[in-house]
């Protein structure tokens, strides 16, 4: 049985359900409102763990692809005090395969390469309960029918509305971010603070991390707790006043430090929104969730790895049940939920002593999760 099933979205994890489906010979159309794979900037690196995100790919058949363009350098984690001192320098060991960091482009490609995407199918509804199953509206005025529609579409889902009408609501924390290229030959003096992985600096309420992708790149996160209309007054399309109210917020920190910021030439402002840690949903035939457009967490490392675990159990639990696709999606949600509640617990907690009036939580916090 070949049923017509949509993916809406082309993130991590809509392409890994779309490709495990694919390897397990079911068709699947992914509908990704970007015109074009490179339309605009995939966004930075990914950690993926070996029972998540690695384990998804080793469903959709792609580990070993992985591993060659994986860097586990980049585990490396370093901790500075405002001042500028070094209080932790963790470096993996040569076996350390644990969390490999790849850039996101390189990950859409890998799941990309024998799918078919749809680009430029901008999906606005989902009517779930019409007699030939499931109908999309797009931007563009179609409209086509499928058997199931799998919301992997974000934060801002447009599928999610067909099944709950819960929607995201802000942390308190912001986060803004900017980016430096070519450093080890522009910056030689911040790619040795950076090192081989991430840097974070931690202070009251606001934290400072940097973080290496490939040849030479490196994200930079400014987190800080504020109201969420903040930056009222601030034309955030002006760099430099972007870049100027930053280095104030930051004021008194240790020159290399703040150079992380003051060397940035563009600033994108990313909120951190959240689901409710319990989001779950009474089951909508013919529609469901996973990652994001389910459960929204804070960004600190498990969202993409549960959004491609998500995507590979749905798949597979579609073609373990071919004749009741109702009920292997049933199973799915059910098993979804009960673990992205406890990430979400997890996350919450975590964001809670990341960007805490103590930095003291935020190295407490480290010293448990990776023990020196």
């Amino acid at each position: 049985m070949r049923h017509r099933i949509a993916v809406v979205g082309g993130g991590p994890g809509g392409l890994t359900l779309a490709r495990v489906l694919h390897r397990h010979g079911y068709p699947v159309a992914v509908l990704e409102r970007d015109p074009a794979p490179d339309s605009r900037p995939p966004g930075g690196t990914l950690d993926l763990h070996e029972g998540m995100g690695q384990l998804a790919l080793d469903k959709a058949g792609l580990l070993a692809e992985f591993q060659a363009l994986s860097r586990p350098e980049g585990q490396a984690m370093r901790i500075l005090d405002a001042a500028g001192t070094v209080l932790r320098d963790w470096q993996p060991g040569p076996d350390e395969r644990a969390n490999p960091e790849i850039d996101r482009g390189q990950l859409r490609d890998l799941l990309l390469d024998p799918l078919d995407v749809q680009w430029g199918r901008e999906v606005v509804q989902v009517a779930p309960g019409t007699g030939d199953g499931v109908l999309v509206h797009f931007a563009d005025g179609r409209q086509e029918t499928f058997d199931l529609v799998v919301g992997a579409d974000g934060a801002w889902s447009r599928v999610r509305p067909a099944v709950s009408s819960v929607t995201p609501h802000y942390t308190g924390v912001t986060s803004v971010e900017t980016s430096l290229d070519d450093i080890d030959t522009r910056h030689p003096d911040l790619a040795q603070v950076i090192g081989d992985g991430s840097v974070a600096v931690y202070g009251a309420n606001r934290s400072l991390v940097a973080q290496r992708n490939s040849g030479g790149h490196v994200k930079v996160y400014a987190k800080f707790r504020a109201p969420l209309d903040w930056h009222a007054g601030l034309d955030l399309a002006d760099a430099e006043a972007v870049r100027s109210g930053l280095l104030a917020l930051f004021d008194g920190w240790a020159a290399p430090v703040l150079d992380l910021v003051g060397h940035g030439t563009a600033f994108v402002h990313r909120p951190f929104y959240v689901l409710p840690e319990s989001h779950t949903w009474a089951h909508v035939r013919g529609v469901t969730l996973l990652g994001d457009a389910a459960h929204l967490m804070p960004p600190l490392g498990a969202g993409a790895n549960l959004a491609m675990l998500d995507g590979a159990e749905l798949a597979e639990s579609i073609a373990a049940d071919p004749e009741d696709l109702d009920a292997a999606v049933c199973a799915f949600e059910e098993r979804m939920c009960e673990r992205a509640g406890r990430w979400a617990k997890i996350t919450m907690a975590g964001l809670e002593r990341l960007v805490s009036p103590d930095p003291a939580e935020a190295l407490a916090l480290f010293d448990h999760v990776q023990p020196s």
